[in-house]
């Protein structure tokens, strides 16, 4: 299960005529934070550019763009491409599956497949790019399924910026060095039906509880409540790549006790969720 938040990443491309791709990619606070200018006569390669790092990523994806479309930049005369994020890209809120999923609509690639072949991932931050509701998602075919959550204790529920950028890379290959996994994807997925028809707080937090213990178990990694805030009196739930970027924490006291913890981005469900 998983939810699209109302921060995101917009691309702008705009033809040019130099044989070449200048890229330019903008924080949340309008600077400038990348560029490069990619050659794209022949085999696309990097002329120049900021970070060696970040352009040869974007490069991977531009190659692995064209093999899944063959006219992709295919006597291409030029761009001249901006990308803008409206999110500190430390927060972790879709920075790469985003700009994938833009990329993959410009190159009229598979997203899915675009995704697999460059970062890696289940897929659900992909789904995630191209729907505006909460979503029940399956890596089995990539199947997508819109669902209304009719949570009435949304105003109960807070995320938390951890202070630090998880590495979705690592969390990724240690879940798939895993041997079976066939017993604990179907606790998960009884679990995730729960989740979706959970009326109550109380309800909420006893299935975060399980949720977590769970995956504390699998992947032999404590609980970051266990970690972090043995002390709250709420649940705190794991997201994404497990045990950073942000959690989901419940109960109003959350504002008072992460703050003063030194935790400042607190965002409420409201703030934080595009559409549920």
């Amino acid at each position: 299960m998983a939810v699209p938040t109302k921060f995101g990443q917009q691309m702008r491309v705009n033809n040019a005529e130099s044989g070449s791709i200048f890229w330019k990619s903008f924080d949340e606070k309008k600077n400038v934070w990348f560029e490069a200018v990619f050659n794209i006569i022949g085999k696309p390669e990097i002329k120049e550019t900021t970070s060696r790092e970040t352009a040869e990523t974007l490069l991977s994806i531009f190659n692995e763009a064209q093999k899944s479309n063959s006219g992709f930049l295919e006597n291409a005369t030029g761009y001249r491409i901006e990308t803008h994020i409206d999110f500190p890209k430390d927060w972790g809120l879709g920075t790469s599956s985003t700009l994938v999923n833009n990329i993959a609509q410009w190159a009229k690639a598979d997203a899915f497949d675009l995704q697999q072949k460059t970062f890696g991932g289940s897929g659900y931050d992909i789904a995630c790019a191209q729907h505006n509701n909460a979503i029940i998602f399956s890596n089995k075919e990539n199947t997508v399924k819109e669902i209304s959550l009719t949570w009435n204790f949304k105003d109960e529920l807070f995320f938390v910026y951890l202070n630090k950028k998880q590495n979705s890379r690592e969390a990724i290959t240690h879940y798939k060095s895993l041997k079976d996994k066939t017993v604990f994807i179907e606790d998960i997925n009884q679990l995730t039906r729960q989740f979706v028809k959970c009326t109550t707080l109380a309800g909420l937090e006893s299935l975060i509880a399980i949720h977590e213990n769970l995956l504390s178990s699998i992947l032999k990694i404590p609980t970051v409540k266990s970690q972090l805030f043995s002390d709250y009196n709420g649940s705190i739930k794991s997201l994404g790549a497990w045990g950073g970027d942000f959690v989901m924490a419940t109960r109003k006291e959350a504002l008072d006790y992460f703050y003063k913890k030194g935790f400042r981005h607190i965002l409420s469900f409201e703030e934080m969720v595009l559409s549920s």
